[in-house]
């Protein structure tokens, strides 16, 4: 089997994924845009072949590089980055090569578009909040009088949360029409969900069943994170509800998802909402049809005491899971700091404090900051008391507003 990996070198726990791949037989073809010598070590270990592009973001480089790896090794089997950002191309790429293991340009289509989401949420029989795409502010005024300020605004086909936005009012309408939206740019407004954001993330196979799912939980939604500029913080679930896991294999098969990660947002209503649903129920936010984000992989791995880089690249080789996944689960929490933050527990008072239970810590990549902090501490706990007690103390600031229950 040939598998182009695109950006093996970042995220840079990426290339974990190549080396899953690698120990499983598959020729594992890397496309960065950094000379090999320049490369680290485990990378460089992880790949079989390497071909380097000026720009990442120039496709005819990235088609150039398959054409040279079809000479070197033959038909390639799949071409992916398992990131969000170059999903597009990445579909461009297989749909030009004829390489038919992954979503192509029409699928991509529905994995990128929020309103689109809406049609596959709605034959996997998952509710979603009411949206209208932007016009002008009569349109504007006359969806906000069905559902009422507050609305989130952000753009219909994005990645990430940047360029989104919460409307408390006409004032905020108005300022947002006349400059901060983007005039080559369709942006989509939704109803406010007052609720819980948690996900189900986890690995599918060819037919889209799910091999592994994992649970997480955010006490704060990105968007706030990202638009507030404050902590990030939030947790790996010791357990799954089932009704979380009905709706999203329901979801990954509504979208025709194959032989890949995937990250599905969904809100729990935590009150009876009108035109929404009953306290409880979950509403479909986005599907993200990759990798979740920053180190969560890793969390997973901390959380389950499993290789989650190598089931991936088990499904990839076999269309199965080889690895040992009966390890008791525990909560795996992450708690991201900015660095002008005046917190009243220093980098040592926390690894001093929690030595036994922390796992992971550095410093995040400027692009992952806005919405996962400046630096993260991350540590795994047997309750959620703990957790609790975890996040207290290590986002606790001189002046701060209290931190969210769960």
């Amino acid at each position: 089997m040939n598998f182009v990996f695109i950006s093996p070198h970042f995220p840079d726990s990426y290339w974990r994924f190549c080396k899953g791949l690698k120990e499983n037989g598959v020729t594992v073809c890397g496309i960065a845009d950094m000379p090999y010598d320049n490369l680290p070590q485990e990378v460089k270990n992880s790949l079989s072949d390497y071909y380097c592009v000026h720009d990442l973001k120039n496709y005819d480089e990235k088609y150039r590089a398959i054409g040279y790896f079809i000479s070197r090794h033959g038909r390639i089997n799949f071409i992916e980055s398992n990131n969000e950002f170059w999903m597009q191309d990445d579909a461009r790429l297989r749909t030009d090569f004829g390489v038919t293991s992954g979503p192509d340009l029409e699928q991509v289509k529905y994995f990128r578009h929020k309103s689109l989401m809406k049609e596959k949420y709605a034959l996997a029989g998952v509710k979603t909040a009411r949206w209208h795409l932007i016009d002008d502010f009569d349109g504007c005024k006359k969806f906000i009088e069905e559902v009422h300020y507050p609305v989130c605004v952000k753009p219909d086909d994005g990645v990430g949360s940047a360029h989104t936005y919460k409307i408390h009012n006409d004032t905020e309408l108005k300022l947002f029409l006349e400059q901060k939206r983007e005039k080559d740019r369709t942006y989509i407004m939704e109803q406010f969900v007052d609720g819980e954001l948690i996900s189900f993330d986890g690995v599918c196979d060819s037919h889209g069943d799910v091999v592994y799912p994992t649970h997480h939980v955010f006490p704060l939604p990105i968007m706030d994170i990202v638009i507030e500029y404050t902590d990030s913080y939030y947790y790996t679930s010791k357990t799954i509800p089932a009704d979380l896991k009905d709706a999203g294999q329901r979801v990954l098969h509504a979208f025709g998802a194959k032989s890949r990660f995937y990250h599905l947002e969904f809100f729990r209503l935590t009150h009876d909402q009108e035109g929404l649903g009953k306290k409880g129920e979950l509403i479909g936010l986005e599907v993200n049809m990759r990798v979740p984000g920053g180190y969560t992989p890793d969390m997973i791995d901390f959380a389950y005491s499993i290789d989650i880089y190598k089931i991936w690249a088990d499904v990839m080789a076999f269309d199965e899971n080889r690895e040992n996944i009966s390890f008791p689960p525990m909560y795996c929490a992450y708690s991201g700091r900015r660095f002008d933050g005046n917190y009243v527990h220093n980098w040592n008072d926390v690894l001093n404090k929690y030595h036994d239970q922390i796992c992971f810590c550095k410093n995040n990549p400027p692009i992952l900051a806005d919405g996962m902090g400046d630096y993260f501490f991350m540590a795994k706990f047997e309750t959620l008391e703990e957790v609790n007690s975890f996040f207290e103390y290590t986002l606790e600031r001189k002046t701060a507003a209290p931190l969210a229950k769960f």
